[in-house]
């Protein structure tokens, strides 16, 4: 009999199930499911693309250095404090893996983002769950629950699924708080889509015990080629680099979000657009009796009167051609996430949803 096992806390991970491309019998579908930029890369991310085949026989830079400096540059950062992964998604495992072991404790929200559990667990770490206050992160909540063996507090602001986010005196307060050997981990997937908001940079910047991550796979419209990255005290930077695979990074990607980031015309411009089309999701939901909490993100978290309501809207949606995201593994079974698309999506499923609590199922 075999003796091969995988660690502990590994076949704990319940496999990923990706979000639904396409409805099997029903044309001209919208998604609306991953959150991503329906405006797609700015059109100087998509020529470096097609540029970069040139290129495929080489290998892609190991340091990153013109990515991170234009980073730098961008958002007025230290390049040196910055590490680039694939999706901030591999930051956040190689946080877990550097700092998180068997015996420690990794806090995370009740509606947090599931891949925190995911690199906890992966780690042979304890993954520990926190209430939200009305579905937004509740500091005190987070205290209470740390102790001598917390390693790392992951909170995403905005929040995803539930759009929701805290301001910067609560995160300090948090940061401030937190046991001497713990990580604060700000994951700012969505921080492009708050105006003025820097994500927690200026914060990385004051304390030794802050780390914040950011992604090219939403605001910038390049999530098929997975590309994150980090901002963090040089000491932890050094640590990751270490665990870092040398290649991360395709060439491709790498052109493709040195230029994106430098875009901050087409940045700004989606953000407009989302803004606009988000509010009047919001409110054209709640006209039809679908209430959601203000978003900050490029989503809407609708909320139904139970599971039953949600998982019938759900369907009715499909058979209109609608993806959403059915959210009950982020116990939020009542609702369905709903990414804010370009104008004539956002009102093809306001109308649809309308048409469903009018009674059309």
């Amino acid at each position: 009999m075999t003796k091969i096992t995988p660690q502990p806390g590994i076949m704990d991970i319940a496999l990923y199930v990706g979000g639904i491309s396409h409805v099997d019998g029903v044309s001209n579908v919208v998604k609306l499911s991953s959150n991503e930029n329906p405006f797609g890369p700015c059109p100087a991310a998509q020529e470096a693309v097609r540029r970069s085949v040139l290129e495929l026989h080489r290998y892609p830079s190991t340091d990153h250095a013109g990515l991170r400096n234009a980073i730098a540059d961008v958002h007025g950062l230290n390049a040196d404090q910055i590490i680039c992964g694939v999706g901030s998604d591999e930051i956040l495992t190689f946080l877990c893996q550097a700092y998180a072991g068997p015996g420690d404790e990794v806090i995370h929200t009740e509606h947090g983002f599931a891949l925190y559990k995911i690199c906890a667990l992966a780690s042979g770490a304890t993954p520990v769950e926190v209430p939200e206050h009305e579905r937004v992160t509740d500091v005190d909540a987070i205290l209470s629950a740390c102790n001598d063996k917390t390693r790392i507090v992951f909170i995403a602001n905005p929040n995803n699924p539930t759009g929701t986010m805290i301001g910067l005196a609560e995160i300090e307060r948090l940061a401030e708080n937190l046991p001497a050997q713990a990580l604060l981990v700000l994951d700012g997937a969505y921080a492009e889509f708050v105006e003025g908001y820097d994500g927690g940079a200026a914060l990385v910047e004051t304390r030794d015990n802050v780390v914040m991550t950011r992604t090219f796979s939403k605001i910038y419209g390049l999530g098929g080629l997975r590309i994150g990255w980090g901002y963090a005290p040089k000491a932890v930077i050094d640590v990751l680099n270490r665990i870092r695979g040398p290649f991360n990074l395709s060439g491709t990607a790498l052109a493709a979000a040195e230029v994106a980031v430098r875009d901050t015309a087409y940045i700004e411009k989606c953000r407009l657009e989302n803004t606009r089309w988000r509010s009047w999701l919001a409110e054209a939901l709640a006209e039809h009796g679908v209430p959601s909490d203000t978003s900050m993100a490029n989503f809407i978290l609708a909320r139904f009167s139970d599971a039953a309501e949600a998982d019938a809207c759900n369907e009715y949606l499909q058979k209109q051609g609608l993806i959403v995201r059915q959210v009950g593994s982020y116990n939020l079974p009542h609702a369905l996430r709903i990414t804010v698309g370009d104008e004539a999506s956002c009102r093809r499923v306001a109308h649809a949803i309308g048409q469903f609590k009018a009674g059309a199922r």
